[in-house]
């Protein structure tokens, strides 16, 4: 166990230093050979080691590396349970399928060995952060994960736009990891540790109070809400998009936006003795996944569309965490990891095809062009629309089960989801229109064409788990709650209903993705409706957000610094400094005369003071 595990983690690091020093050398398609080869050695590894846990008999184990941070009660180990085991299957699973298809996407490009190297950074990074069995370790590949996706979002950083894009995320997330870092300060505090046996045992054994409980989990849910972009820390995700597509799929399926949910379903323990805490989580998840879900709906850029649809599902897996359906919100982090994946290199297809257009309205028509891409994206769009049996509508439908079961002003929530789904399925269904149908409305001498078997083989293995990966936990047959349960056995799990209202929900479900199609369709049939007017100016810039941000924080922070270097610093600092040398240049001016070079004004200097002494001492009736 010890080396199989380790080497999950090595083999993509040893890739990425391999490419990193040789891989201009190696060259294409040879560096993206092994990049791959390593990220799908690794995968091969997990399912033989998740096996036992499949068959129902095996513990969770960990694994030490070598002693770290003693102060801080915690070494560098790894842990393997169930929860663990999940995430490592998908990130690489999932990023295998990335890495193939990127040998074709990236065919050409003078940067190839390199972005193979950070692509195998990536993963690497993903890999320490959910192995982790400490907050300590957990923070390193939290770390690493905004560092690779800096390097990937400014990829071609000759561009200003995708420089800036990076520089964006990578501040962005800074902010929400002050949040992360402030909760390991709390936790470690309170129980003298880092470690996550000693810091969830302690929570069990009531060793923390509710309100340092609810301090911890609303500073974590800080952090979570930069890593995986909700409210308010959201505003970098979309700008990700300036990144080649295939690091667009990988940082929205498999790697960086899924690390908050991952973090908060970790930490299940702390969020319990929060319940406001946990119920903030999900109100964040409910609003974010309507808020961007509305943005969707008017941008033009098809990456765009699914940068603010990954921002709206990512809400719905915060609904369930935040809701204690930590099993549901997993459940849609894995299917929302194979039908995102699908949808990004698909559309990756499409701009392919279209010689770098991502434009919709100059699309249509495609769905002939591209048989392969239009089929496989077809099945990402029913299965996020939330239409049975397709992957999405198990997961979905099973948060909004438990938001409901709860009853109250959670039924609200519910409520917020369900709207959610209805845009959901409407600017889906406007995507796919303006791409794959109507008349064509290319710009002149571009020339659609089918993406080579490299990247439409990736595409038709995600349609297939797109089809199947909701049926390993159903209403039916759980199999993926009772995969989950020892995972989260020391915490109470709120459970979806069942009976007659859990159908009733479903069905209600179902009948909002539905219209949502069918309202697109009726839209979009015959002709690209004019998208244009104020309201649809707001939803396309994203409800002026970026501006707000850019003049209250960007500009405040520049007008902030000039202050500094100009007011404070000039007149300030420097005139200090420049009073001191000021004050002891005219202090020299006034001394400069008692040196005069004469013996005799020294001689008379003496007879003075002598002089001066000599009546001192008579006035005190000395002599």
């Amino acid at each position: 166990m010890d080396l199989s595990l380790s080497l999950i983690i090595f083999l993509p690091m040893g890739g990425m230093l391999l490419l990193f020093g040789f891989g201009k050398r190696i060259g294409e398609p040879g560096a993206g050979i092994v990049a791959t080869l390593a990220v799908v050695g690794s995968f091969l590894i997990a399912v033989v080691l998740a096996f036992d846990f499949i068959n129902g008999d095996g513990p969770a184990e960990t694994v030490r590396w070598f002693e770290w941070l003693p102060a801080f009660g915690v070494e560098a180990e790894l842990r393997w349970d169930q929860l663990s085991a999940l995430m490592t299957l998908v990130v690489t699973g999932v990023g295998s399928l990335i890495h193939l298809y990127s040998i074709g996407y990236m065919r050409g490009d003078p940067g190839f060995g390199r972005f193979f190297s950070y692509l195998n950074l990536f993963i690497t990074s993903m890999l320490i952060l959910v192995l982790a069995n400490n907050f300590a370790l957990l923070f390193v590949g939290w770390e690493l994960v905004g560092l690779s996706s800096y390097l990937l979002i400014s990829f071609w950083f000759e561009r200003p736009i995708a420089a800036a894009a990076g520089k964006k995320a990578f501040i962005v997330n800074r902010v929400g990891d002050v949040g992360f870092i402030l909760a390991l300060m709390l936790i470690f505090s309170v129980f003298g540790s880092l470690g996550f046996d000693t810091v969830f045992e302690g929570a069990h054994r009531g060793e923390l109070t509710v309100t340092m409980a609810t301090a911890i989990a609303l500073l974590l849910l800080v952090g979570a809400a930069g890593k995986s972009a909700q409210l308010p820390l959201y505003v970098w995700l979309p700008d990700a998009m300036e990144g080649p597509t295939p690091v667009s799929a990988l940082i929205h399926a498999a790697t960086m936006v899924t690390a908050g949910v991952y973090m908060v379903a970790r930490t299940g323990a702390i969020f319990e003795l929060a319940p406001i805490a946990a119920a903030t989580v999900a109100v964040v998840g409910g609003a974010t996944a309507l808020f961007a879900a509305t943005i969707a709906i008017a941008q033009r850029d098809i990456k765009r569309v699914l940068a603010y649809s990954t921002i709206s599902q990512l809400g719905y897996m915060f609904m369930g965490v935040g809701a204690a359906a930590y099993t549901a919100g997993v459940f849609h982090l894995m299917t929302h990891a194979f039908f995102k994946a699908l949808l990004f290199l698909g559309a990756g297809s499409v701009i392919h095809g279209m010689s770098g257009e991502q434009d919709m309205h100059k699309m249509g028509g495609l769905a002939r062009k591209m048989p392969v891409t239009f089929a496989t994206m077809a099945i990402a769009w029913l299965a996020i629309s939330g239409i049975p049996p397709f992957a999405g509508f198990w997961s979905k439908d099973e948060i909004l089960g438990v938001v409901f079961e709860r009853g109250g002003l959670w039924q609200v929530l519910w409520g917020v989801g369900l709207v959610t789904a209805l845009l959901t399925a409407f600017y889906m269904t406007r995507m796919m229109w303006l791409t794959f149908f109507g008349e064509p409305r290319w710009d002149d001498g571009v020339e659609p064409h089918e993406s080579p078997r490299l990247m439409t083989v990736p595409l038709v293995v995600l349609a297939g788990l797109s089809v199947v990966g909701g049926l390993v936990n159903t209403p039916f047959k759980a199999t993926l709650e009772h995969f989950l349960d020892p995972v989260f056995e020391a915490v109470h799990l709120a459970h979806a209903p069942d009976g007659s209202l859990a159908w009733i929900l479903a069905a209600v479900s179902v009948a909002a993705g539905i219209i949502g199609i069918g309202a697109a369709i009726l839209r979009y049939r015959s002709r690209v409706p004019v998208e244009d007017g104020l309201g649809w100016r707001l939803l396309g810039n994203g409800y002026y957000i970026d501006d707000v941000y850019a003049g209250v924080f960007a500009g405040g922070g520049k007008l902030g610094a000039d202050w500094l270097a100009f007011r404070f610093d000039v007149r300030g600092i420097d005139g200090a400094v420049e009073g001191i040398g000021s004050l002891t240049r005219k202090a020299g001016g006034w001394l400069r005369p008692l040196q005069t070079g004469f013996v005799r004004s020294y001689g008379l200097a003496i007879i003075a003071g002598a002089v001066g002494l000599l009546a001192w001492f008579l006035s005190r009736g000395g002599i």
